[in-house]
């Protein structure tokens, strides 16, 4: 047994246990993992579409949805922004025509609407388009270039008034504080336009709309103050004396 063991080691072998494990290397160094920098936060914008103040949707000036004036491309207000000129507008009439084509009808429009500051002045226009907006806004234009000043004392006329237009006719007659504006139709958006409170209103002849504002406006256009009068006549209204 002793001479196999020596054979054994002679010829180079080594039993399986006793056989050395080579050494484990060292592992190489783990490369050290350069710190990526974090993307800088791009800075908020002033005109941003956040909620919130600034130049956004929820408040401040600027093109927003919410807040402050809204201005188109050259820097003036919105074009469906109508400037406060301090008179009141109403529509008196909208008339719809169709014109029978090749194709089928057309129609256009036509409004009628009259303003008024309620301090005396007044006017009419007749606007016509192929939409309801664009008619009234044309009227509106045209009402506002016929501005005329009419004769009110204490919020009602100084006197009976009778006129007439085509076929309108039209009557009005003063009346007492808190009586109102007795009236309809056109006649009675001229009397509101124009700052009269309390008068009492007939019309007596066509229902045709313009021909009544037309008259109602003729008959507001030839009333006179107890002043004009008297300056007419060459007079002088005397002063009474409180005792």
């Amino acid at each position: 047994m002793v001479a196999n063991q020596d054979n054994t080691e002679q010829a180079g072998g080594a039993p399986a246990s006793a056989e050395a494990k080579p050494a484990d290397a060292p592992a190489p160094a783990a490369a050290e993992a350069k710190p990526t920098a974090a993307p800088a936060k791009a800075p908020e914008k002033s005109g941003g579409f956040n909620r919130g103040g600034g130049d956004r949707r929820g408040g401040g000036p600027g093109n927003q949805r919410g807040g402050g004036p809204r201005r188109d491309g050259r820097g003036g207000p919105r074009r469906d922004e109508k400037p406060d000129d301090g008179l009141e507008e109403k529509v008196v009439f909208i008339n719809r025509c169709a014109k029978v084509v090749k194709g089928g009808r057309r129609f256009s429009f036509s409004a009628l609407l009259v303003s008024g500051d309620k301090k005396g002045q007044v006017g009419f226009g007749f606007g016509k388009a192929n939409e309801v907006a664009e008619a009234i806004r044309k009227g509106s234009e045209k009402s506002k270039r016929n501005l005329e000043t009419m004769s009110i004392v204490d919020g009602t006329i100084p006197h009976e008034i009778y006129a007439e237009y085509g076929g309108g006719k039209v009557l009005l007659k003063p009346a007492a504080p808190g009586t109102g504006v007795i009236a309809g139709g056109g006649m009675r958006a001229v009397c509101e336009a124009v700052g009269i409170k309390d008068v009492i209103g007939k019309s007596l002849g066509s229902n045709n709309h313009a021909n009544v504002v037309k008259a109602t406006l003729k008959a507001l256009s030839l009333l006179q103050t107890r002043e004009q009068v008297m300056s007419l006549r060459g007079k002088k209204r005397k002063e009474t004396k409180a005792i």
